[in-house]
Formats: structure tokens, sequence, C-alpha cells
């Protein structure tokens, strides 16, 4: 279960790692819209963000109870204590750790994160890092990501997942 902020490369990376693992990927924000059919945005939009969580708290303890995969999460999957006590129990969590300016480049110019959608991003990643980190923390594995190809993030959490196999 990989998590950490929007723009981490969470989708990115896990594409990478399930293929390494020979694995099946799952985005769990695809997942939320197939469930949903219809968009993240428009889920905020008409239903706001309680209902988004709500709907993302249940699909990711589906994806959690099917055969072993690589599930990326959304950046605020963690803000729910469900979720979280889930991913712990049934899943080796990967906290991908981008520095703000990364994730500023990565995320300013998408429309589609209805998050970032008012106010200024940078503001905005920064009291959401401040929020969440303690949580993200919390995960089994922390792996620095953004400062080289997201190969080489798998590397890290492949060399990271060895290294706790024999605690596991």
């Amino acid at each position: 279960m990989l998590t950490g902020l929007m723009g981490a490369g969470k989708s990115t990376v896990g594409r990478s790692l399930a293929r390494r693992l020979g694995l099946q990927f799952v985005d769990a924000d695809d997942a939320i819209e197939a469930a949903a059919k219809r968009s993240i945005s428009d889920i905020f939009k008409e239903y706001g963000e309680t209902e988004f969580r709500r709907l993302e708290r249940d699909v990711i303890a589906r994806l959690l109870s099917e055969p072993q995969q690589v599930i990326s999460t959304g950046g605020g999957a963690v803000m729910d204590p469900d979720t979280r006590a889930r991913i712990k129990r049934a899943s080796v969590s990967v906290w991908l750790r981008v520095k703000l300016s990364v994730l500023v480049a990565r995320t300013e110019r998408r429309a589609h994160r209805p998050l970032l959608a008012d106010g200024d991003v940078r503001q905005t990643l920064q009291t959401l890092m401040a929020e969440r980190d303690p949580l993200y923390a919390q995960a089994d594995l922390t792996v620095d990501g953004g400062g080289g190809s997201p190969e080489r993030t798998v590397d890290a959490i492949m060399a990271g997942l060895a290294a706790l196999e024999p605690t596991r």
C-alpha cells in the first residue's frame, strides 16, 4: 500500500513496483471513480469531502480484502482512523515522502485535484504536510521519492521490503 501526498508519485511508482513484484496494480482513486461512476472532482462538488472519504474508506476496505496487489491510496486516505487500522492489519504500507518543492512543481498545473482547486498550491500542500506527515510516518516503510526515476524509488522500496521481511 503506497501512501503520501498528491504528487508524490504513488501511481507511477506503484505501477513499476507491481511489475517488479509480479502483482496487479490498483489506484484507489480510479477504483473510487469506478464505484461512484463519476470523477473525484464531481464527487467533491456534488457530495462534499465527507462523502468522498466514506466512499474511499469502503473502496480501500474492499481492495484490502482482495488477493495481494499493489495499491496506491489517495493522499487523504490516512486521515480516516478505520482506514489506517485496516492498512496496518492487512498490508505493508510505504510512505513516499517527497519534498514540498517537488510536490508543488508536480501539482500546480493540475486542475483535477479538488483540494488544490482554490488558493495557493504551495500553502495548501504545506498545510496538508503538517496535518498528514505524522500519519504517513506510521507506515511500515518510508522511502524518499521525487529525487530520481521511478525505478530508483522502486529499488529503494524493494530494499526496504527485503529488510522488513524478517520482522513481518
